[in-house]
């Protein structure tokens, strides 16, 4: 069985770790300083990592060159994807990675995709519209951004994306699909976060037979 070191102690990790507790996996670490752990303890460990988009930036080198694998469900630092693959591919380090790891989000992407192919080049104008808690710092959301290539992929068409930030909504997206004939839409709406919480922990389960770096939608 792994064995897990928390990244970000904030309430995604309270939530990872319920999680992890449900399925007996073990807890070493609940972490706000990932850099300050001892390498020999970190190489048995899987890092899940649910922080913020400056400090996974900060963190990512010391995780890839010291961790057995990495889960990362931070968002927000998708601009320097490509060095993030060159260094966990460089220490020979797993990593999956997600701008949502909901299984229901995942089921979105998928049908927007399949939608978005069968309605190329009949003059159908994507939209998204997404809305989140006020503490939400990055905008618009990951989820968003994943779902806006996957539609401009295989429509042909870039979306536009509006963000809204108001209470503690913990997450709606919403895609629709216009035509001078008829309209689309596609949504999910997440009622807490635990959704996050169960698709990073059933990802940091696939690290251990999954080389290299990988979106988490491409597992499943």
């Amino acid at each position: 069985m792994i064995k897990v070191i928390i990244s970000g102690y904030g309430r995604m990790g309270h939530m990872v770790e319920k999680e992890l507790q449900k399925r007996g996996i073990k807890l070493v670490e609940a972490s706000e300083n990932i850099t300050g752990t001892d390498p020999a303890v970190a190489r048995e460990c899987v890092c899940i990592d649910f922080t913020t988009p400056e400090a996974f930036r900060a963190n990512y080198p010391f995780i890839a060159q010291h961790f057995k694998a990495a889960v990362v469900g931070t968002t927000g630092w998708h601009d320097i994807e490509a060095d993030v693959r060159k260094t966990f591919e460089a220490a020979g380090t797993p990593l999956i990675f997600a701008s949502n790891f909901s299984l229901g989000v995942n089921a979105l992407f998928a049908a927007a995709a399949k939608a978005s192919a069968l309605l190329k080049g009949a003059g159908y104008t994507p939209k998204i519209e997404e809305i989140h808690h006020i503490h939400k710092l990055d905008a618009p959301s990951g989820t968003a951004i994943t779902l806006g290539k996957l539609v401009e992929k295989e429509l042909g068409e870039k979306p536009e994306i509006s963000s809204i930030r108001e209470g503690e909504v913990p997450g709606i997206h919403t895609l629709t699909l216009e035509s001078d004939c008829d309209l689309l839409t596609f949504s999910h709406e997440a009622f807490s976060r635990e959704g996050l919480a169960k698709g990073a922990v059933v990802a940091a389960l696939m690290t251990e037979t999954v080389k290299g770096v990988h979106e988490f939608s491409e597992l499943l």
